[in-house]
């Protein structure tokens, strides 16, 4: 007998608040984020460094640095509120239930340990497999993830394989347990562009394959452009915006999307130079009263300075975080845009 759902979504974020403690001061990392996942759905988080994406998704995870906390805020998995739970319960829902792809695998993975011994590690915490089986299963996922010659790789170190089989091995590893969720952080940025394609390309594969729910954590939007079901554009520890990926290339409503899509090249108009984004990236120790982008912004007016804006409706698949679109919606007649 199949359980009953007794939840709306796969995933759910709401209100999520982490901090860092240092030194010199709190650093809100993530402010206020919250989003949804269903099963089978593609979520890309993109903005640029010490945007608060990665740590959103180290959040979900609690593997945060020691001086990392989730201040206030749920993580719902399948209607259970995971915030709350101790690292006893987290270590069966890492691998398991979620799983994680970091951006350098070089460095994730442990250069003393066989392939296959690090992706039997998985399997063998989280399921009954041992000894041959464990093997035969972690023999699968090289076959699955596109590895030639999958025996001989088992046997070999990480040291051994090039930068486009070791993020291979990495997506084996995270995929080994099937879970319901699987959290690529910047997962081709150390390739060049030929394997970026064939990692996309087979992660696509997978999650259609495997029925899978994937939160791709990126600073390109170009990478996640045909990929993902939903986008979310986040600056300063906040989202600013958020839409189909339809909504946001071609209706960006947020000065700070517009500035990223105006830094992308254009493959039809190469003669084209490309506007980089004015200013520097906002110092997380000293955030400003109003919008975190304010400083950096051409369209900034006073309010700006003075107040957060509320996400508002575009329409019914994109909501934008800017004073210029209420600016917009008055001089429209239209008063305030719906929240």
């Amino acid at each position: 007998m199949n359980e009953e759902k007794t939840y709306e979504h796969l995933l759910s974020v709401q209100n999520l608040h982490t901090s860092f403690f240092t030194d010199n001061g709190e650093v809100q990392a993530v402010n206020g984020v919250s989003f949804n996942l269903d099963a089978g759905k593609v979520l890309g988080i993109v903005g640029e460094s010490g945007s608060g994406k990665s740590v959103t998704a180290y959040s979900i995870m609690q593997i945060l640095a020691d001086t990392g906390k989730i201040t206030d805020g749920s993580v719902y998995y399948k209607g259970t509120n995971i915030a709350k739970w101790g690292e006893r319960e987290m270590r069966s829902f890492r691998g398991k239930c979620c799983s994680i792809i970091f951006q350098d695998p070089m460095t994730s993975l442990n250069p003393v340990f066989t392939v296959g011994n690090q992706i039997e590690e998985g399997i063998k915490l989280h399921t009954d497999l041992r000894g041959r089986a464990a093997q035969a299963r972690a023999l699968e996922m090289l076959r699955l993830v596109g590895i030639n010659e999958p025996e001989k790789r088992l046997k070999q170190y990480p040291y051994e394989l090039s930068g486009g089989m070791r993020q291979r091995v990495m997506i084996a590893m995270a995929l080994a347990c099937e879970p319901d969720v699987l959290i690529a952080d910047e997962p081709t940025t150390a390739l060049d562009v030929t394997i970026q394609a064939q990692i996309l390309e087979l992660m696509q594969s997978l999650q259609k394959k495997m029925g899978m729910a994937i939160i791709m954590v990126t600073h390109d939007l170009g990478v996640i452009a045909e990929m993902c079901d939903e986008i979310i554009v986040m600056y300063g520890g906040r989202i600013c915006e958020r839409g189909t990926a339809d909504e946001i290339f071609y209706n960006p409503h947020h000065e700070y999307t517009k500035g990223l899509l105006r830094s992308i090249p254009d493959i039809n108009n190469m003669k084209e130079r490309l506007v980089p984004i004015s200013g520097t990236p906002i110092n997380m120790l000293n955030m400003p009263k109003g919008c975190a982008f304010c400083p950096r912004c051409d369209a900034a007016m006073k309010i700006c300075l003075e107040a957060v804006p509320e996400e508002i409706t575009i329409n019914e698949y994109h909501k934008a975080s800017c004073w210029v679109n209420v600016r917009e919606n008055m001089k429209n007649g239209e008063g305030a845009a719906e929240k």
